[in-house]
């Protein structure tokens, strides 16, 4: 198969690698960066397992700068563009995506659209009214940052939202390339696939929010987290994911998909939905108000990023925090070393780790890194395991 994916980011570049191992693949973005990266066999993105699949001579990928014609001889074209949540609208921005399908139908009107942003439940059967065509399909992705070809290779579900041969046909390539051959695949209507991507995004950051209220309660409680968490996990009922105190569910999915899940539940009773998006400014006001009892003159944030091993910076849950101290007065200084930027959002930057536990009074983790354990004396974390 002639496959072109548009957008290099880790949904789209771990599809790409997946796939171009049986197929002739083209992935294509608007950054030349990420391009140039990919065409020197280098990973424009934080994860190893791409960058162990590019050193694979046989691998048939490439990268182009978004132009005129590259969707001409695609028998797939598979979008992974991204949909920002529009606090104005309270909806997803699906601006980009749609603009990708207008120049695929234009280019080449009988390739099949994959589907793989993020998009409001009831947007795949929009779109094909809006662009005249039925070659629409949407298919949820399940992935980590940082572990997204594994998470392709190790497959928990496919999902195809759409119940036809060329359906089954994407379904077994995504099969045929995974190393994991028995995971469910399921195919159902668009509108489905696209509330289960919302729905198990929802119920994730419900248990985030969950053991971070159960965090909330023991620190002003002066009760031991890690014992209440490991007594209520070892029910097998429960489990023990997803249970690691934070600052609040972040990264670029879990704020918008729980946002964009309230937004489909206008008019639909909900009590819950609501609760789960509430919950997380809750937390970071609980975080904030914490940090500043001690009477900080500089508080230190120590690394912007999501999570371990990731170098994603959009909507980590440290940054809300970072702008609750900032409002009430507080210098902050951030050390970020991947940044090469001198500030952030008015913030100074300091590479230098030793400089940086100096210049602060409280240091702010929201993950624990080995780094700190000479200055544990100043850091405030509520990473209990040690783990994401």
């Amino acid at each position: 198969m002639k496959i072109v994916v548009a957008g290099i980011g880790y949904v789209g570049l771990s599809l790409a690698a997946l796939l171009a191992k049986e197929n002739d693949v083209t992935a294509i973005d608007v950054d030349q960066s990420k391009v140039d990266a990919l065409n020197s066999r280098k990973s424009p993105i934080l994860d190893p397992d791409i960058d162990t699949y590019l050193q694979d001579e046989t691998i048939k990928l490439r990268a182009e700068a978004k132009g005129l014609g590259v969707y001409r001889d695609a028998d797939f074209v598979i979008v992974a563009a991204p949909t920002n949540y529009d606090p104005k609208q309270n909806y997803f921005d699906t601006s980009i995506v749609d603009s990708v399908i207008c120049d695929i139908v234009s280019e080449n009107p009988k390739a099949v659209i994959i589907i793989k942003s993020t998009v409001p439940v009831g947007f795949t059967e929009s779109a094909k009214k809006r662009h005249n065509t039925q070659n629409i399909i949407f298919s949820p992705e399940f992935l980590r940052e940082g572990r997204a070809l594994h998470d392709n290779l190790y497959p928990s579900r496919i999902i195809v939202g759409q119940q036809s041969e060329r359906a089954r046909v994407f379904a077994d390539m995504l099969v045929s390339g995974a190393i994991k051959k028995d995971a469910p695949v399921l195919f159902m209507g668009s509108t489905e696939a696209e509330a289960v991507k919302l729905f198990a995004n929802t119920f994730l950051a419900l248990r985030v929010s969950f053991f971070n209220e159960l965090d909330t309660y023991a620190e002003i409680r002066d009760l031991n987290a890690e014992e209440i968490i490991n007594g209520v996990c070892l029910d097998p009922r429960v489990g023990s994911i997803y249970n690691n105190p934070s600052f609040g569910y972040g990264g670029y999915c879990l704020p918008k998909d729980t946002k964009q899940m309230l937004a489909n539940f206008k008019d639909v009773p909900n009590n819950l939905i609501k609760a789960i998006v509430d919950a997380n400014c809750t937390r970071k006001d609980h975080i904030a108000e914490q940090i500043l009892a001690a009477s900080p003159r500089v508080v230190g944030i120590y690394r912007l990023t999501m999570k371990a091993d990731s170098d994603n910076f959009r909507q980590s849950s440290v940054q809300g925090v970072m702008k609750r101290l900032k409002a009430k007065g507080i210098e902050v200084v951030v050390y970020e070393p991947s940044l090469s930027e001198n500030s952030f959002f008015g913030s100074r930057v300091i590479r230098d780790l030793q400089e940086f536990i100096d210049a602060a009074d409280v240091i702010v983790a929201n993950r624990y890194s080995a780094e700190l354990s000479g200055c544990m004396d100043k850091v405030y974390t509520r990473d209990i395991f040690r783990r994401d």
